[in-house]
């Protein structure tokens, strides 16, 4: 299985002296269709022992892509898990972000066709099918669905398996859809070990060195 994904434009860092806006997690529109439940767990329990101020300064220093259409609609080019993770916890938690596009059309269809266009949407669904209609897109984060080979790499790249690659868009799908054309044991977010043993030795081969981040580490594949 290879992703059809569109050539990618690099998302813009924070402007140097811009401040960021706070604005409500649940105000804030998804670019992708799933996400690993795995990850957001853990992440859940990170903000668990957390106090309020250290989630504040944490999300300060994390501060969301965000793409404004004339009538004011935010989308979230980044950053789902964590904001997933939290609005589940804390349905009123606000986040930080910075304005990477701002589009003078208040028409949904033609901001998403936008974010299409520049490689800024990834839909494809839990089980790996797609790519779909951007109109299918959930409103907000609680829509999105588990994809449980997204939350099988977030452990890799846990683990050091592999390597973050924070330029590449949905990079972390790609590695999902690569192992989804391969033989695993049957698995689920909530219980990955038993693919582990087997994804950790495909994700080293050398049939995984044509993607980002991949360090080696064995022969075969």
């Amino acid at each position: 299985m290879a992703l059809r994904l569109p050539p990618f434009q690099q998302l813009p860092p924070p402007q140097p002296g811009v401040a960021l806006t706070e604005l409500p997690i649940a105000r804030l529109r998804p670019t992708q269709l799933c996400v690993g439940m795995a990850e957001v767990r853990s992440r859940q329990r990170d903000f668990r022992a957390e106090d309020r101020r250290e989630r504040r300064d944490y999300l300060g220093t994390k501060p969301v892509p965000l793409v404004r259409s004339a009538a004011g609609e935010v989308w979230m080019v980044d950053r789902h898990h964590r904001l997933r993770a939290l609005l589940e916890l804390e349905p009123e938690a606000t986040a930080f972000g910075y304005v990477a596009l701002q589009l003078d059309t208040d028409d949904r269809a033609v901001v998403l066709e936008e974010l299409r266009r520049r490689g800024w949407l990834y839909l494809y669904d839990g089980r790996g099918l797609g790519p779909l209609e951007p109109g299918v897109l959930p409103s907000q984060l609680t829509g999105l669905q588990d994809d449980p080979y997204r939350s099988l790499v977030w452990r890799l790249k846990k683990e050091g398996v592999i390597e973050p690659a924070p330029l590449i868009p949905f990079h972390e799908f790609r590695w999902g859809a690569w192992l989804r054309s391969r033989s695993l044991p049957p698995f689920s977010s909530a219980q990955l070990e038993p693919a582990l043993p087997a994804a950790r030795a495909l994700a080293r081969s050398a049939a995984a060195g044509h993607l980002a981040g991949w360090k080696g580490g064995s022969r075969g594949g």
